[in-house]
């Protein structure tokens, strides 16, 4: 079975080099930066987009995925320093809104006290690019 962390019992360090993103009370125990946007896809339809977009950076590397759960991780090398943070992934249905979802991540630093914002800014930069075919 795949180790994804449990964003219900996430809790985030004093270290302001994680950032996440996810839909309001979806992480009770972590504040969110912010949420995902509603993508007029279904679940697994962004699940599929997720996995694309991944495979297709060339400094992003598939870990584990769960078709199923659809729940993925990966890692993310930086370009200068080639730090590595993590990511985990949940798309999720949107509640009432058939055909609907959204996600929630988590990214975090390896290693260091700061990242520079380097995190959220992943986040944002994966939302916007789940946005386009």
């Amino acid at each position: 079975m795949p180790d994804f962390i449990n964003f219900k019992t996430l809790t985030r360090p004093g270290s302001p080099n994680t950032a996440l993103l996810a839909p309001a009370g979806f992480t009770p125990d972590a504040a969110p930066d912010g949420a995902a946007p509603v993508y007029d896809l279904a679940p697994g339809e962004l699940y599929m987009r997720a996995l694309r977009l991944i495979a297709d950076k060339r400094d992003w590397q598939l870990g584990e995925q769960d078709a199923g759960a659809m729940r993925l991780n990966f890692i993310a090398v930086t370009p200068l320093m080639r730090f590595k943070d993590d990511i985990d992934l949940a798309v999720l249905p949107v509640a009432g809104q058939p055909g609907k979802s959204t996600f929630a991540a988590y990214s975090r630093s390896r290693v260091g006290y700061s990242d520079l914002g380097a995190n959220r800014k992943r986040l944002e930069a994966l939302a916007t690019a789940l946005q386009s075919p």
